[in-house]
């Protein structure tokens, strides 16, 4: 299929880019930080998300969202990364609504997701509990107790997980890995918020003989293999895009200022040097921007190995924006990491991306494992 967007995705594109450098323009992200917002995003802002239809982007029409697939789903994610915007939309309406999606029952579907939709309420998903993405190793148990289940663990890096108003937990139980639905407000659970490098958050979550009846399981016993796989896919590919606009926006940065800075008479832009790098660098953003938008509608459509299309797109997209950040950093010179300049907040951001649901030499091994190395 073409790797462009139809007119209907262009204008979601159009409306995002403009919602989001008039409402929450890098200077949001700078007020936030500065003030030392307690925590560190704005539920005013997510409303507003909600009413512009962008936190239900992936929710079914009957639930209260857009009931769009995962390109546009990119496409806003894209936004983000532009904006450097601190969001729950990947934690909430990403990860979460598409675990939901996926093996949420009615209830806990009627429950949540319209609100999600609306921006009224923020799901996190409690996976990580290593320094590294790591899926399979989930140390956090749950024991049978009751009419329910005691989880006992610890998890890390869960996005927005001190606002949250529910936490879906990844534990380990006797039939395998399985996804339960927490109150935050639940005996036992402690969460501490965590300000990350690049001012967006995340936190710790400790969960300490915490008590949940049988239906805070969400699907079946045993059963999160699946619907976890669905929403890291869908998770993978979003913040991709979210790479591939970073990288994008520091590219547009760092051209504007070679074109105003002038040495020995000249604007630096006209050295050959520079503008061969530029060319370089503008042919990898293109290049990771298929690769993602690729992934993105093997995605929608359900193709076999899309998966390992959504690894290809993250790795190459992780890669591609930490060049353009170093690049644009150098292309400053010093003051490119001075906090003055935008520059140097694009590559803290692209940092964390890189490592979030996996870096370039996870996707480069499990790209590896299934062709048979």
């Amino acid at each position: 299929m073409p790797l462009i967007l139809t007119d209907e995705q262009t204008m979601l594109k159009e409306a995002a880019d403009g919602f989001l450098s008039e409402n929450a323009p890098i200077r949001h992200l700078r007020e936030l930080r500065d003030r030392k917002d307690a925590d560190g995003v704005s539920r005013e802002l997510w409303r507003a998300f909600g009413e512009m239809g962008f936190a239900g982007v992936i929710v079914p029409e009957a639930l209260g969202g857009s009931g769009l697939g995962a390109v546009e789903a990119g496409v806003i994610a894209e936004s983000l990364g532009r904006t450097l915007t601190p969001s729950p939309f990947l934690g909430s309406s990403v990860l979460a609504a598409k675990v939901l999606l996926e093996a949420g029952s009615e209830s806990q579907q009627t429950a949540w997701l319209p609100k999600v939709s609306a921006g009224e309420a923020i799901l996190a998903l409690a996976l990580e509990e290593g320094p590294k993405h790591a899926p399979d190793r989930i140390d956090t148990r749950a024991e049978r107790a009751g009419n329910g289940f005691r989880l006992n663990g610890r998890k890390g890096f869960v996005l927005d997980g001190h606002v949250a108003d529910a936490l879906i937990v990844v534990a380990a139980t006797d039939e395998g890995p399985t996804l339960f639905l927490v109150d935050p407000k639940t005996a036992g659970v402690e969460i501490e918020r965590t300000v990350m490098v690049d001012a967006h958050n995340a936190a710790r979550v400790v969960l300490t003989d915490v008590q949940v009846d049988a239906d805070a399981v969400v699907g079946q016993v045993g059963g999160a293999s699946a619907p976890l796989d669905a929403a890291l896919s869908l998770g993978r590919a979003c913040a991709a895009a979210m790479l591939t606009g970073a990288g994008d926006q520091a590219f547009q940065i760092t051209m504007d200022y070679i074109k105003g800075r002038k040495q020995f008479g000249r604007a630096i832009g006209e050295f050959q040097a520079l503008q061969h790098r530029a060319a370089q660098l503008f042919s990898e953003l293109e290049i990771a921007k298929a690769a993602t938008l690729g992934a993105l509608q093997r995605l929608d459509a359900g193709a076999e190995a899309a998966d390992l299309a959504v690894s290809v797109a993250k790795a190459k997209a992780g890669r591609v924006a930490e060049l353009a950040v170093q690049e644009g950093v150098q292309m400053h010179g010093g003051v490119g990491m001075t906090d003055e300049y935008d520059i140097g907040l694009f590559m803290k951001r692209v940092r964390v991306l890189n490592e979030l649901l996996g870096d370039a030499h996870f996707h480069a091994e499990r790209i590896a494992r299934a062709g048979g190395y």
